[in-house]
């Protein structure tokens, strides 16, 4: 658990933001994971996993030059049932493209401001998504839990 004092909070933007989208996602009864990597050359900031086994992907941009950086966001479609990006208040909503969903957010909440359209994943798709986050949160768990422990393969 992050305190709300956290030096984080106050260092990095992406940081903040992804806390609160996973605090207002846990309200909606999603579960989520930071930086998880769905395939080889790509790392989702937020990936949630709703109740009946929904796959969002929330991609945090903390201003219009994060935004212009980010090259790879269409290919995170593939790999979920909703996508939105997550920017705080003062973000320029225009530049993001149509057709993906809208969070607001900061360090302690958020809002879905526009869902983004549901593309289903395919039922191998999904299942391998599902593995690979309980992977990774299981993995992040044992991390916090037992710091010193390195053994085992990679996600």
């Amino acid at each position: 658990m992050i305190p709300d004092d956290d030096p984080m909070l106050s260092a990095a933007p992406g940081f903040r933001l992804a806390r609160g989208v996973a605090r207002h996602l846990r309200s909606l009864d999603y579960v989520s994971v930071q930086e998880l990597v769905p395939a080889a050359g790509l790392r989702v900031d937020v990936m949630a996993l709703g109740p009946k086994g929904e796959v969002w992907i929330v991609e945090c941009k903390s201003g219009r030059a994060d935004f212009a950086a980010d090259r790879k966001w269409h290919n995170y479609l593939e790999w979920c049932d909703r996508f939105f990006w997550a920017v705080d208040s003062d973000f320029p909503t225009d530049l993001l493209p149509e057709g993906t969903g809208l969070i607001l957010a900061d360090a302690y909440d958020a809002e879905i401001i526009r869902m983004g359209p549901e593309a289903r994943l395919a039922p191998a798709r999904r299942k391998a998504m599902v593995h690979c986050f309980a992977r990774h949160a299981a993995l992040r768990l044992q991390g916090e839990r037992d710091p010193g422990c390195r053994g085992g393969a990679r996600i």
